[in-house]
């Protein structure tokens, strides 16, 4: 059978774009590598942080807004709980990026936020202890994602739609001739008019002759559980802290009950890895620098780690996403760099990736994501 469109990577942004093309009326095939909505790339780890307020850039917030409507459709059709408003607390220096690049994003597109000082985060927010001269932008439209339902969710609706999904199927590469593409898996080889390809950590092999530079690093994440209990983590913000060094780390409620812990973790603190040598095993050391960090601004939090693992980053140099036709191709799309921060944004990519499969262009603004910013020579 031929197809209209194959998803290679049924992760995050793979299962999404599979779902919106089938919603469309399209002939999808879905090769996943892994089983679903598995724990060996970026889409796991039980939580991840939505927020508008987006210090990464301001030319983000259009697609987080569309991306909201998008959640709540997902729930709404899935009758899954796949994300959760919590409010979100963003400190540090007045001037660090955390802080101040919120604040620029909520400022230019009308975000409502309160401008905390350190005295006010004690009053509202207990548990935190910010360091002296440090502020806290407060969002109340933050919150956090589950990844794992979100992918079954898509994964689900887009078989519902027609799609066809094949788990375990370890792509060995893909063509393209004035046909269509084709794509060979061990035993296999299927053809469809257009590919779409979201590989995560494993773009270095799958998009060499992109010439794109990313690198993929080990991220750890860490469940502590707090002294005295969880209770007073339950009705908690995400949080995200930066400290007068720039190190960011971030964190959740108590959302997976009394013997789950709060997930805490640093942001970009990782080392260099591929999806085949990274380092599963999280380290006494490691244990140890997280709960020392975190326990500065939040005390309670100096407790024993009930939980950890691990995941992969695929990072772009500017730390900004790739979603592009094939600069030589009008049969192939690819997702692929989202450089940490990326979940966020699944409803809607998945969304733009079916614009450009589909009609070779999409009404949202991607400018920022051409990967002809990262390639010099090709």
């Amino acid at each position: 059978m031929t197809y209209d469109v194959i998803v290679i990577g049924l992760g995050g942004m793979g299962s999404a774009a599979a779902y919106h093309l089938a919603a469309r009326g399209q002939r999808v095939l879905g090769l996943e590598k892994f089983t679903p909505a598995h724990d060996r790339g970026s889409s796991h780890g039980g939580s991840r942080i939505i927020r508008q307020s987006y210090f990464e850039d301001p030319a983000y917030v259009p697609l987080l807004l569309r991306a909201y409507e998008l959640w709540a459709g997902l729930a709404a059709d899935s009758g899954r709980d796949v994300y959760r408003m919590t409010g979100g607390l963003f400190l540090g220096p007045p001037d660090c990026l955390t802080v101040a690049g919120s604040l620029r994003a909520s400022r230019e597109w009308g975000l409502p936020h309160d401008l905390l000082d350190g005295k006010e985060v004690r009053a509202r927010f207990p548990n935190f202890t910010p360091h002296p001269g440090d502020v806290g932008l407060y969002e109340a439209n933050a919150g956090f994602a589950r990844p794992e339902l979100t992918v079954r969710a898509h994964l689900d609706l887009a078989e519902k739609a027609g799609a066809t999904l094949r788990f375990g199927a370890d792509v060995l590469d893909w063509s393209e001739s004035s046909g269509g593409v084709t794509v060979r898996t061990p035993g296999e080889t299927f053809t469809a008019g257009q590919l779409v390809i979201c590989p995560g950590a494993w773009a270095p092999q799958l998009l060499a002759e992109f010439g794109i530079p990313i690198t993929v690093e080990r991220q750890v994440l860490y469940w502590l559980d707090p002294v005295g209990g969880t209770a007073s983590f339950v009705d908690h913000p995400i949080f995200i802290d930066e400290n007068a060094s720039g190190a960011q780390i971030y964190g959740f409620p108590a959302i997976d009950g009394p013997r789950g812990g709060v997930k805490v973790a640093f942001f970009r603190k990782g080392v260099e890895c591929t999806p085949e040598t990274i380092d599963r095993t999280v380290h006494d050391h490691e244990v140890r620098e997280m709960r020392d960090r975190v326990a500065e601004l939040l005390p309670a939090l100096d407790g024993p780690c009930v939980h950890s693992a691990t995941c992969m980053y695929a990072n772009t140099p500017d730390q900004h996403f790739v979603i592009a036709r094939h600069p030589d191709s009008e049969r192939v799309t690819v997702a692929c760099g989202f450089s940490g921060h990326g979940f966020k944004f699944v409803p809607v990519v998945g969304e733009i990736l079916a614009d450009l499969a589909i009609s070779g262009a999409t009404a949202h603004p991607i400018s920022l994501f051409d990967p002809r910013r990262l390639v010099t020579t090709r």
